[in-house]
């Protein structure tokens, strides 16, 4: 088997394609033939060593979180999925590699994949679609009516958070780069705003102030938001984490990959209330390349970069 790994945390130049040999899934745990792959932030900040403390010392490691396939073998006490069935899940933060032909994940974290959807469409799912939900849920208790500004309205999480919204029947606001706000005004945005955000007009506003980019300065925010709302960012830092601690509606938050919200958010796309798009397909062999543009220039935009075993 093939997959992306690296033998230690640096740049994008610690990529390699190689040969591996996938473990026999563990206890609780399935073995997937990977179809598609998801690129995430969260991938690099892992390889460039960002999250060390986290993710530990061993390798070498896997890249590659988001995945959707068909199960190949499962491990002691899975109960749930079996053999042959087409899934979508997340790897774990300690054992990535769903840049891969093979990839070892936890039953919890996996999800039968509806037919409607392609093994691409799947793919884009699991981090950003589950992190949007929960934001949108159980973190926000977000209700008809109420009112949610987000920041980066147009990127993974930002795009699933407004349609998640809106279809809880809240009223969306938003800021994305410019030229884009024809977009986003398309998803229902209204009003959008550049990054650089005046909040007078919007003061006091918004129930529920959601910074997927973590670029919106906490005076900023703290103005949109409404009596009793709740900010969310979703960009950790150690100054961010230590603010998180104080009281006040300021909160650092990173979705779950559990799986009654991953089925929850897979149902969702294939009713057609949830759509991430896909900007870029690349085959295995070629998504290093991909992968390296993608984290120093920001490309492809307003999509995903999927990667598909040959």
């Amino acid at each position: 088997m093939k997959r992306i790994q690296y033998h230690r945390y640096g740049g994008p130049d610690v990529l390699r394609l190689e040969e591996f040999q996938p473990q026999a899934p563990g206890r609780g745990q399935v073995l997937v033939r990977v179809r598609a792959a998801a690129a995430n932030a969260l991938d690099w900040k892992i390889r460039s060593g960002q999250l060390r403390l986290m993710t530990g010392r061993g390798f070498p490691r896997g890249v590659g979180h988001d995945f959707a396939g068909v199960v190949e073998a499962v491990g002691p006490d899975v109960t749930r999925l079996q053999v042959g069935d087409s899934v979508l899940g997340a790897a774990g933060a300690r054992q990535p590699g769903a840049f891969a032909e093979m990839v070892v994940a936890d039953e919890r974290s996996v999800a039968l994949k509806p037919p409607a959807l392609t093994f691409e469409q799947a793919a884009t799912l699991p981090i950003v679609g589950v992190t949007a939900y929960q934001a949108v849920g159980e973190a926000s208790r977000l209700r008809p009516g109420q009112s949610v500004f987000v920041n980066g309205c147009l990127g993974g999480v930002g795009r699933a958070a407004v349609q998640l919204a809106t279809r809880r029947g809240a009223v969306v606001a938003g800021s994305c780069r410019p030229g884009l706000a024809h977009l986003a005004a398309e998803l229902g945005v209204d009003p959008v705003v550049g990054f650089d955000v005046d909040p007078a007009p919007l003061a006091g506003r918004f129930d529920l102030v959601l910074d997927t980019a973590g670029t919106l300065p906490g005076r900023t925010a703290r103005t949109l938001l409404a009596p009793h709302g709740r900010i969310l960012d979703l960009v950790p830092s150690m100054p961010k984490l230590v603010r998180s601690l104080l009281p006040g509606p300021y909160s650092l938050f990173g979705g779950r990959a559990v799986t009654a919200d991953l089925q929850a958010v897979a149902d969702a796309a294939a009713r057609g209330d949830l759509h991430v798009p896909v900007a870029r397909t690349v085959p295995l062999e070629k998504a290093i390349p991909a992968l390296a543009e993608l984290e120093t220039a920001a490309t492809p935009r307003n999509g995903k970069l999927v990667v598909v075993p040959a």
